[in-house]
C-alpha cells in the first residue's frame, strides 16, 4: 500500500496521511495475526494444551505496535487491550528468543512486539508445606501457574535506578513473570535465615531449592 501524496500537499498533511497508512498496517497486521490463530484453533482457553511455538519458524517476519507494560497490561496502537480473553489469547502464542526480543508466533508469521520488562505478573501465591518441604505455587496475570522448583525457579535482582529487589520466577521456554509487590512481601514474610557460601542471607524454599533474596544485614 502506497501514499498518494500531491505535490501541494503541506508537510503536515503529508506526515498525518503517513501515520494513518503506518496505523492501518498495524492493525491489518493484528487483524491478520488473529485470524491466523483462529484458523489454527490457537484461541482456546488457558485449559488447553500451549501451541508447540517452540518449533514453529515461519519465513514472514515483522513487527506490529503492540506494548506489555511492566505492570502486565497489553496495549495495541497506545490502546489498552481490555478483553482478558484476548490477552490470554496473544500470551499462549508469546515467545523469547535468543536475540532478546518478543515476538508472537503462528505458523506463518512472527510478530515482534515490545515488552518493558518481564512479559507476565505474578499476582497470587499458594503455600503448602514449611521449611525443606515448601512447596510455593504462584499464578500470573493470565492464569499461568508455575511450582517454583527446579524447573521454575525464582531470582532476585536490584533495580540500577532504585536498588530495591526484583523478582522474578521462571514460567516456561524462556518467559518470566515478574513477582507482584504484595506476592513479594509474603515471601518476605515467609523467607528464613540461610548461610551460603559463608555468608548469612535470606531466601525460602520451595521444592526442594532455597531460593537466596540477599545477604542478611544485621
Amino acid at each position: 500500500m502506497g501514499a498518494n501524496l500531491k505535490n501541494g500537499d503541506s508537510k503536515e498533511n503529508q506526515a498525518g496521511s503517513l501515520s494513518s497508512l503506518n496505523s492501518l498496517e498495524s492493525v491489518d497486521k493484528t487483524a491478520r495475526l488473529i485470524r491466523q490463530l483462529d484458523k489454527e484453533n490457537l484461541s482456546k482457553n488457558a485449559k488447553d494444551k500451549l501451541p508447540p511455538v517452540h518449533l514453529w519458524e515461519p519465513k514472514v517476519c515483522g513487527e506490529i505496535d503492540m506494548k506489555i507494560t511492566q505492570d502486565g497490561r497489553w496495549f495495541h496502537e497506545g490502546s489498552l487491550i481490555g478483553r482478558p480473553a484476548m490477552v490470554k489469547m496473544f500470551s499462549r502464542i508469546l515467545r523469547h528468543d535468543e536475540d532478546n526480543f518478543y515476538y508472537l508466533v503462528t505458523p506463518v508469521e512472527k510478530m515482534r512486539i515490545q515488552v518493558e520488562d518481564a512479559p507476565f505478573v505474578a499476582v497470587e501465591l499458594e503455600v503448602q508445606g514449611q521449611g525443606l518441604d515448601q512447596v510455593l505455587s504462584f499464578r500470573t496475570n493470565v492464569g499461568d501457574v508455575a511450582i517454583a522448583g527446579p524447573e521454575h525457579p525464582i531470582r532476585v535482582e536490584l533495580d540500577p535506578s532504585t536498588q530495591e529487589p526484583r523478582p522474578y520466577v521462571h514460567i516456561r521456554a524462556n518467559l518470566e513473570a515478574l513477582i507482584g509487590r504484595s506476592v513479594f512481601y509474603e515471601l518476605v514474610g515467609l523467607s528464613e535465615e540461610m548461610e551460603v557460601d559463608g555468608q548469612s542471607v535470606m531466601g525460602v524454599f520451595s521444592g526442594g531449592e532455597f531460593y537466596s533474596f540477599g545477604k542478611f544485614e544485621e
